[in-house]
């Protein structure tokens, strides 16, 4: 018997695999936002960073041999700034709800999905996120913390580098390889921060063992899911079905944290939603995006 299909052909599956991967995205942002009071946001970071690495090494163990000087620079680049990514992504929802971050953070890839279209019609994608985010900051962005939103704003700019860099990296290394580097570099830019501001309490066993969990639910579980899901999915359905992000972060954000949204900041989500939606449309008119496979929530 084979497998049911979507109206366009993509298994109920593969679909279902990208959206419990984003699903544990969320679940693990939250929980980690739980252990800022006794380990702070880079200490957190620390941690996932750390275990992430541990995780992608032992399962891929990649290759360092025979690497030219260019392949080196753009893998540490890529561990450099997924570093810095998930470093101002931790500041962020260490100051502002879990939905709005994302949210805001979104902008970033957004508009480069706009910029490879090279359509004019997909400017209008980016009007609509940008009045959503402008509901988001209706009453101000200073009442969301202003430090919050600007820590969003670098996250998401980070977010676009990551991207590209995430695709020079697969075309230099196989399967995860790159992956399990650049995530080796980014621990070890992170620790020494993480180490500094949370002391002994980020060695203490049930911080650790948080820290592995989150690393898994955030890291581990979606880069399987997504390696499945995208041998059966095209990557414009792909990165669709990744623009549900925002939403999802809202939901893990009541769900866990308790940050309720009125009806405007939802209305606003669904905005910078939508638009996504349109705006990878409109790029894969034009091409592929430039990485399926990148990851889009730190």
């Amino acid at each position: 018997m084979t497998s049911p299909t979507t109206s366009h052909g993509a298994p109920f599956g593969a679909v279902g695999l990208v959206i419990g991967g984003l699903i544990c995205q969320e679940v693990g942002a939250g929980v980690a936002v739980t252990l800022f009071g006794q380990v702070g946001s880079l200490g957190m970071v620390a941690l996932r960073l750390g275990f992430s690495a541990i995780i992608l090494l032992i399962a891929f163990r990649p290759s360092t041999r025979g690497r030219s000087r260019a392949d080196w620079l753009t893998v540490v680049a890529f561990g450099l700034v997924l570093g810095l990514m998930n470093g101002l992504f931790y500041e962020a929802i260490a100051r502002i709800p879990l939905g709005t971050a994302v949210t805001i953070e979104f902008i970033g890839p957004l508009v480069l999905s706009v910029v490879i279209s090279r359509r004019a019609s997909a400017w209008l994608w980016a009007v609509l996120a940008l009045a959503g985010v402008a509901l988001l900051g209706r009453q101000g962005f200073d009442s969301l913390d202003p430090l919050g939103v600007a820590f969003s704003v670098g996250a998401g700019t980070m977010w676009v580098g990551y991207i590209l860099l995430s695709a020079r990296t697969g075309r230099r290394f196989e399967k995860l390889d790159g992956l399990a580097i650049a995530m080796t570099v980014g621990a070890v830019a992170v620790i020494p921060f993480g180490a500094i501001t949370a002391g002994l309490a980020l060695i203490a066993p049930h911080v650790l063992l948080a820290g592995l969990a989150i690393a898994v639910l955030s890291s581990a579980i979606p880069y399987g899911f997504e390696l499945l899901a995208l041998r059966r999915l095209p990557a414009a359905t792909f990165s669709i079905l990744l623009s549900l992000a925002p939403a999802l972060a809202a939901l893990a954000g009541l769900v866990i944290l308790h940050q309720a949204l009125n009806g405007l900041d939802i209305l606003a989500i669904a905005f910078v939603v939508v638009a996504s939606m349109g705006a990878v449309r409109a790029a894969a008119g034009r091409q592929s995006p430039p990485t399926a496979e990148a990851e889009l929530l730190p």
